[in-house]
């Protein structure tokens, strides 16, 4: 499977450029149409306890602008080591400001800017730091958007946005605006979204993702800042509809998207030219009644085995990615839920077969379906499956909690066990069995603009990490973290 580039940029290209009219046949509906989700973010999970003093309450601001800043600090402990080479215990404490501005130029245009703080300290040259956890004074918007009334249809709404963007896809599983992460995924391109007043939604999106910087580990433990560069070496498009109106009141997506990258020395990349094409169809939770999720994403094209400079050779990719779930809302004053999931990433069979088979995440986020990231971060959506329960429980409206069991296995024996260990066997001897993971987690909104976060993780080593012949062998880890968030 090789893959034209010039071509695959046409193709991305022409899908921006394709309008809903398969949808303006339905001209007639009972409500009024519901806008695009506004694009100003206030990562937030539960209620206020009052009235909640913003920037915007102060009386200082004109009316054509719009502040919001938000501050989180988080102190993370791991006891015992699972990562390739390390052993003891690590500790880090994380830092992020997201200060946003909203000028309105006009009913139908205004301006986004954000921007985002990242930085850590207490870390050492023995703490799995990465980019994803220091990005020091980095622009992460910075886009104007455009909001037309009846495009194509009456009563829809349509969104246009162009420049430096962050984007919510779905369930979030391939595309996100990451919440636990210290640093969020951002782009730069176009992003249009029209939504009919049936709830039907299209979208298409066309962007260079954003590389971030700096990378190595002593410029990441200085805090130092750097700008983050786009480059049409790295293409990443999509196309996305939703709809709520399916039979029985289940909802329903279906999407492709296209990642392209051209590997070069001063950009090392494992030269992905992949197609991902999913559907995703659920029935929302309600009260005292089942409900489910079902989401199947293929994925094929070409990539590399690594990034090394040395590894030039293409292989063909097809790899897959499968996750079921059945919850269940009980009746009661604290909302009690218990779903019961399981997921399954294909990992690579065989190393020298000339194919590769381990999924690619892309650019989602991994908390809700498996455990923490930061220093964390034993499992991702890769080359892995096994089941899950959850139980949750809303004691107070200003308080949830939930309770998180897994067990996990390599779906590969023979590929890497992906996430920050950097284990494996490759005669596949040491098995596939990787444990189990309890995770409890509990936030409390304490005052209107102050919310209180905090959880344990505890990771059972399973034969995989006793057997493998680069693993630290130092047992079960214990993963604990606090945070607290202002928000103004």
């Amino acid at each position: 499977m090789r893959c034209d580039k010039g071509k695959i940029r046409w193709l991305a290209f022409f899908l921006l450029l394709i309008p809903a009219t398969s949808l303006a046949k339905h001209s007639s509906y009972r409500d009024s149409g519901p806008s695009p989700k506004p694009y100003v973010y206030r990562d937030s999970e539960i209620g206020t306890t009052g009235p909640r003093f913003t920037l915007n309450d102060s009386g200082a601001l004109p009316d054509w602008l719009s502040l919001a800043v938000q501050h989180r600090i988080r102190y993370e402990t791991l006891n015992s080591q699972f990562r390739s080479g390390t052993t003891g215990s690590d500790q880090i404490l994380s830092l992020r400001t997201l200060a946003q501005a909203t000028v309105r130029l006009h009913p139908g245009f205004k301006i986004q800017l954000e921007l985002q703080d990242s930085r850590a300290e207490l870390a050492d040259s023995g703490t799995a730091i990465t980019p994803g956890i220091v990005n020091a004074a980095e622009l992460l918007e910075a886009n104007l958007q455009w909001l037309a009334k009846g495009l194509f249809q009456e009563n829809s709404r349509s969104l246009l946005r162009a420049g430096r963007l962050t984007m919510d896809i779905g369930h979030r599983r391939l595309v996100s605006r990451n919440r636990f992460r210290n640093v969020l995924n951002s782009f730069t391109g176009v992003d249009w979204i029209w939504k009919a007043q049936s709830g039907d939604m299209v979208r298409t999106l066309f962007t260079l993702p954003a590389r971030r910087l700096p990378t190595t580990q002593a410029e990441l433990l200085d805090n130092d800042a750097s700008f983050d560069e786009e480059t049409l070496d790295r293409i990443f498009w999509g196309v996305f509809f939703a709809t709520p109106n399916l039979p029985r009141g289940i909802q329903g997506e279906l999407y492709l998207f296209g990642l392209h990258e051209d590997d070069r020395p001063d950009f090392l990349t494992r030269n992905r030219q992949l197609y991902t094409p999913g559907f995703r169809f659920y029935l929302p939770p309600q009260k005292g009644q089942l409900d489910y999720e079902w989401e199947s994403i293929l994925q094929f094209g070409t990539s590399r085995a690594t990034t090394a400079i040395t590894d030039t050779r293409d292989l063909d990719h097809f790899a897959h990615f499968h996750h079921a779930e059945v919850g269940y809302t009980f009746h009661g004053h604290w909302s009690p839920r218990l779903i019961l999931a399981y997921d399954y990433a294909s990992g690579d069979s065989n190393p020298n077969d000339g194919t590769h088979g381990r999924f690619d995440p892309l650019f989602g986020a991994t908390v809700f379906d498996f455990s923490p990231t930061g220093i964390h971060r034993p499992f991702v959506r890769s080359n892995i499956t096994g089941p899950g329960v959850i139980f949750s429980i809303h004691p107070h409206k200003q308080v949830s909690t939930y309770i998180h069991y897994r067990a996990f296995w390599l779906a590969s024996d023979t590929d890497v066990w992906a996430g920050n260990s950097g284990l494996q066997d490759p005669s596949g001897s040491s098995g596939s069995f990787l444990g189990q993971q309890w995770f409890l987690r509990a936030i409390w909104r304490a005052l209107p603009n102050v919310q209180l976060e905090g959880g344990i993780a505890y990771r059972i080593d399973g034969d995989f990490q006793k057997a493998a012949p680069n693993s630290p062998r130092e047992g079960d880890t214990l993963y604990s973290y606090i945070q607290t968030t202002f928000s103004f």
